[in-house]
């Protein structure tokens, strides 16, 4: 079975840290499988309105959305996929894609992404179109509260335009902090990102928790 995104970007030593249960979410999917997860957001998007005509354009890729919500049902979907990456799209990368479709008072609306593992490192492609992307560091502690749990730090943005990849300057570029770890007593995979930029803070985030397992594909991706 092909190894996943995370476990090609990643040292050994840092797999052997991972929690045992984060193990089944961030390695392979086998091939005819999906990785399917239920649970609630305590909170999604951001107060400060002033941000929202900016999220309602993130929106029309399927990447952030305009909105400040609390105790948000949600669901995601991994699948294993190949998308097409490098000069004139010619080089082929495996990839974990996701769909999580959070539902919001005002409807569904679904964020999707690709997860890939590139020569500079582990590459998260936001959107339907990945037209943002973000490079992220790896980290597991092995001690402390967030003992085994993952943490991807993004260290480098960039954003395809006219055929071009724009890396966006470091002391501006916007830094995205997910961390995902596993809750035993609760029996519960527990996720919190936040997006935050110089000088304006916070600009997004969710947290909440989940339950997960791969089952079959029955309806074909």
């Amino acid at each position: 079975m092909t190894r996943s995104p995370y476990e090609l970007s990643a040292t050994p030593d840092v797999l052997a840290r991972l929690h045992p249960r984060l193990r089944t979410y961030f390695g392979p999917i086998p091939p005819g499988h999906v990785g399917r997860g239920e649970g609630v957001f305590t909170v999604v998007g951001t107060p400060r309105r002033w941000l929202w005509p900016v999220l309602a354009w993130f929106a029309r890729d399927a990447v952030m959305f305009p909105v400040w919500e609390r105790d948000v049902p949600f669901t995601v979907e991994n699948r294993p996929a190949r998308v097409r990456r490098g000069a004139h799209g010619l080089e082929e990368r495996i990839a974990v894609r996701a769909h999580r479709t959070f539902r919001f008072r005002s409807g569904d609306r679904t964020m999707v992404d690709a997860i890939t593992a590139e020569p500079d490192g582990l590459v998260d492609h936001l959107g339907r179109h990945g037209r943002v992307s973000a490079l992220l560091r790896t980290e597991v502690d092995a001690a402390g509260s967030d003992a085994g749990a993952l943490r991807l730090v993004s260290t480098r943005v960039s954003f395809r335009a006219l055929g071009r990849e724009v890396r966006l300057p470091a002391p501006i570029a916007p830094r995205v902090t997910l961390v995902e770890r596993f809750d035993d007593e609760a029996d519960v995979q527990r996720v919190s990102l936040v997006l935050r930029a110089p000088l304006v803070g916070t600009l997004y985030r969710y947290e909440g928790a989940f339950r997960y397992e791969i089952a079959p594909d029955r309806d074909g991706g």
